[in-house]
């Protein structure tokens, strides 16, 4: 491994922070997965910010439920959730202990490990699409609800963690609505990434689930 700044691992102060300001600074990250096959290294690209009960399209916005309750834990914890009866999504919780506030991790670049992803992300048709997405970057790094509520704060035996990395310079920085999200919602410009990066995900507007009759 590369010693340096990009090695040195966020510490928990860097999660007990407003989310909007943990959402931005997630960009450049590097994550690390740690998997029996071996390690698994993701540039973070683009990420969501939820703000908890204050937020009518975050998971906690009507307060806490057994599948949401790790939002209100400490921060730079892992919040995963299953969706649509097949994919899993991966979030840091940020902000203070209670306020249940967290990034959904969106898409990112592989760095190390492209060959264990592959295996998991057959449809994928280039490196670039390993981790184009929040589901897509979840399969690719192995992470199910097995996994909710893991600390990623680096220590001894970590399966995550979020290292310094890269971040972008500010002026490659945007934001936007976030994918997929309507409601009272809908408009918040809380999605960030890195302007130009060819694994960020393209934006989708909410769409209304049709009744059957």
């Amino acid at each position: 491994m590369i010693e340096g700044q990009d090695r040195k691992p966020l510490t928990r102060d860097f999660f007990d922070r407003p989310v909007l300001d943990v959402a931005q600074d997630l960009l450049g990250r590097t994550l690390v997965r740690s998997t029996p096959e071996g390690p698994i290294e993701l540039r973070l690209t683009e990420v969501e910010a939820y703000a908890g009960e204050i937020d009518p399209g975050s998971h906690a916005f009507r307060g806490r439920t057994a599948r949401n309750s790790v939002m209100f834990g400490p921060p730079g914890h892992a919040y995963v959730y299953f969706t649509y009866g097949m994919w899993h999504c991966l979030n840091l919780v940020c902000g203070p202990e209670g306020m249940a506030s967290g990034v959904l991790l969106r898409a990112g670049d592989i760095l190390t490990g492209a060959d264990l992803t592959r295996k998991r992300r057959l449809s994928a048709r280039n490196d670039r699409e390993l981790a184009k997405g929040p589901a897509r970057l979840a399969t690719a790094l192995d992470i199910d609800r097995a996994l909710d509520g893991t600390d990623a704060i680096a220590h001894p035996g970590a399966v995550l963690a979020v290292l310094h990395g890269t971040p972008p310079s500010r002026d490659q920085v945007r934001n936007g609505p976030r994918t997929g999200v309507g409601g009272d919602g809908a408009t918040h410009p809380w999605r960030f990434w890195i302007d130009g990066d060819p694994t960020v995900s393209p934006y989708r507007a909410h769409a209304p689930r049709r009744r059957s009759t």
